[in-house]
């Protein structure tokens, strides 16, 4: 299936959850944040949420700044 992350399309086998594809992508979730078709989906659905085929994926570090 084909989805994109940060705006470049990528192939994936399904099924793959959001844990799997940072797996996959070699991105560390430590002050990762994800959105799925610009919802945020919270770190505890990681494990669960299996993406679905045209899925626009975000990924982005949390920055903490005053």
């Amino acid at each position: 299936m084909q989805i994109r992350v940060n705006e470049s399309p990528i192939n994936v086998e399904p099924p793959m959850t959001l844990s799997a594809l940072l797996l996959q992508l070699n991105k560390s979730a430590v002050g990762m944040a994800v959105a799925v078709n610009q919802q945020i989906c919270p770190r505890t659905q990681w494990d669960s949420h299996l993406l679905q085929d045209g899925d626009d994926i975000l990924l982005f570090q949390a920055i903490a700044g005053g």
